[in-house]
């Protein structure tokens, strides 16, 4: 316990209500996380890869003084007669790549045994990517859920965008919902269909719990026109029941069905993984038949100590 509060002060969290510092200390972690592309970009795709050439592009990059042998056409007539010198645009040419987040903070999400709550810890992997997608001059957004609404972060690249995306995050998670919905994953998946543009790199945050058919048919037509990323928040009591020295009897609820478990049978232990295996076994399988990338994240743990699976992939 100790040690869960020297970290949790590190983390600047309590572990079950996120804050704004927790996640503004993200932006230090930026630099770890790897979010080039793990192929080439295809032609039909709208938004190759960000380039930082300035040129005669389609969005606007700054103002600068008037230099001999620029084009004409792109002078700033508004900041050359405010500051009475010649101005002229200069353009990003247009090969970015939009950074896309999905964060599922519903029902299931609010549960946690050791160092966070699943809620908590998307939250956090939310910021982290954000702000690394801000570093590398990436426009990111958000589409940020929990059982009754959700806020959609319309792409920008400017790090006050990621603040505000932050806030969004601090202000859903720390929502009280007492109701599950089982439809929430399957019904921001769907608008995330709408709001990704084709070519854009996606991560969904979740803990994957309420994987109904429809969320698989949302995110394989996401797939085939995205790099899609399922990030898995789980909790270690969702793999292994914890060991005990005397065997005792516990109530087990969902919030809707109560069961009486046996802590300490070897037996109802060895079932109880067996089962919790087989059903991450099915949805890594789910993921790869669809072509999306998976990453596993405790919430028994710090994220700094786990950036290391954004550093390579596996399908």
């Amino acid at each position: 316990m100790h040690n869960h509060t020297s970290i949790l002060r590190n983390l600047k969290s309590d572990g079950i209500r996120v804050g704004l510092p927790e996640l503004v200390r993200y932006q230090q972690l930026a630099r770890q996380i790897n979010l080039k592309p793990l192929s080439p970009p295809k032609a039909i795709m709208s938004g190759a890869y960000l380039t930082r050439a300035k040129g005669r592009g389609m969005e606007f990059d700054e103002a600068r003084h008037y230099l001999p042998g620029d084009d004409i056409r792109a002078i700033d007539w508004r900041v050359t007669a405010r500051t009475g010198k010649t101005h002229t645009k200069i353009y990003r040419e247009e090969r970015e790549r939009p950074v896309f987040i999905l964060c599922d903070l519903s029902y299931p999400m609010q549960f946690g045994s050791q160092l966070l709550l699943k809620s908590v810890q998307a939250a956090h992997i939310a910021a982290m990517l954000s702000w690394a997608a801000s570093e590398r001059g990436d426009k990111v957004g958000a589409l940020i859920f929990n059982d009754t609404m959700h806020r959609e972060c319309k792409p920008l690249s400017r790090k006050r965008a990621v603040l505000s995306l932050c806030h969004q995050l601090q202000r859903i998670q720390t929502m009280p919902v007492t109701t599950p919905n089982p439809a929430a994953l399957g019904d921001a998946c769907q608008r995330l269909r709408r709001l990704a543009k084709p070519g854009s790199l996606v991560y969904l945050i979740s803990d994957f719990q309420t994987m109904q058919p429809q969320v698989e048919q949302h995110l394989t037509q996401l797939a085939r026109h995205c790099e899609v990323h399922a990030i898995r928040v789980y909790d270690p009591l969702e793999t292994t029941l914890p060991e005990m020295a005397v065997s005792q009897q516990v109530s087990v609820t969902d919030g809707q069905q109560t069961q009486q478990w046996q802590l300490g049978d070897k037996t109802l232990s060895q079932r109880y993984e067996a089962w919790r295996a087989n059903i991450t076994s099915a949805l890594n399988q789910r993921f790869k038949q669809a072509r999306i990338v998976h990453h596993d994240i405790s919430s028994s743990e710090p994220l700094d100590a786990q950036t290391g699976i954004f550093r390579s992939s596996h399908r």
